[in-house]
């Protein structure tokens, strides 16, 4: 792949963006990654990500060192990206670590000046609330995100995980530009209400995970392969108990990536993207050939035939959301 990819347009707002993202959770070593030079990485791949056209870059406030190390590698190059980042997970370790959803106004100052100083810029182009406050009135926390907007701080608003009724709220107050759900071949819970309001409302789609936390590569053949520190040892789709049966699923996705000779990854990539125009995934990694694969998948054509074999596919066990929600 040598020319760049197509480029959508996200919300009413219309920011534009390459049609597939790069997620930079990768650089917080979830997946039990060791032993590389993570600005080296973090730089080649920026830089491949530019010339491929792939400009929306995604991070969090609590991806690890992510903020930090993307700053890093934006340095000189800020202009030839799309910067999302989130707040609203309050995270506390040591002895007793524990997981808050904050909302307020005052966590929501500390965190973007924190995450301003971590990018080593002066806005966000796109900036979530990582997860909705139950505490908080989302009108609340729109409208102080809103504020930000007003002191050239952030450019664009987008929630996360968000319910249709909150989508809808928020949207009354302030133009949400995005919703960044879960949702894959794996994942398909946000096409009951999230998506049908969304698309009413005019609002973009940023599917994270849309690799099915990298099992939709086909690449992952045991559960032994995954380091001890692995994260999704912790995933059931990845449990003892469903991962025979998930992997059973992929044998549709691998024919079908034989078909169009393409690798399985770029044909649950081109599925997302054959969705809709208004969707943008955001796969990870750290480095740059997968980073071309996944760009590539914007050039793959699946038939209407594909599509309905495709759409047939669903994973065993509940998604990661549901467990951690029920803490």
């Amino acid at each position: 792949m040598t020319g760049a990819i197509p480029t959508r347009a996200l919300g009413i707002e219309r920011l534009t963006v390459g049609s597939v993202g790069y997620g930079t959770m990768s650089f917080a070593d979830f997946y039990g990654q060791s032993g590389y030079d993570k600005d080296e990485s973090a730089r080649a791949v920026l830089a491949r990500a530019a010339a491929l056209g792939v400009t929306l870059i995604d991070t969090a406030d609590v991806y690890g060192p992510s903020e930090e190390i993307l700053g890093r590698a934006l340095d000189g190059h800020r202009d030839e990206f799309v910067v999302a980042t989130k707040f609203g997970i309050r995270i506390s370790t040591g002895p007793n670590p524990s997981r808050k959803i904050d909302g307020t106004r005052a966590y929501m100052r500390q965190q973007i000046e924190q995450s301003l100083r971590r990018l080593g810029t002066d806005h966000v182009d796109l900036y979530y609330a990582h997860r909705i406050d139950p505490d908080t009135p989302i009108e609340d926390t729109v409208g102080w995100m809103a504020e930000l907007i007003a002191e050239g701080k952030v450019r664009h608003l987008g929630l996360s995980e968000a319910p249709a009724a909150t989508l809808r709220r928020a949207h009354s107050v302030h133009p949400i530009t995005a919703v960044q759900t879960e949702w894959s071949l794996w994942e398909r819970g946000i096409e009951d209400e999230v998506l049908p309001t969304a698309r009413e409302l005019g609002i973009a789609v940023i599917p994270w995970s849309p690799l099915g936390h990298g099992a939709l590569t086909a690449t992952i053949t045991s559960r032994d392969e995954l380091a001890e520190t692995d994260i999704r040892r912790q995933v059931p789709y990845f449990s003892e108990e469903h991962f025979d049966a998930n992997q059973a699923t992929l044998e549709t996705v691998r024919r079908i990536a034989a078909e169009v000779e393409a690798e399985p990854g770029q044909v649950a990539l081109a599925w997302l993207l054959h969705q809709g125009d208004d969707v943008v995934p955001i796969p990870g990694t750290r480095r740059q050939r997968y980073l071309e694969q996944n760009a590539a998948a914007a050039f793959v054509t699946l038939s209407p035939g594909q599509l309905a074999d495709l759409n047939t596919i669903r994973a065993h066990g509940p998604r990661a959301e549901e467990m951690e929600a029920r803490k």
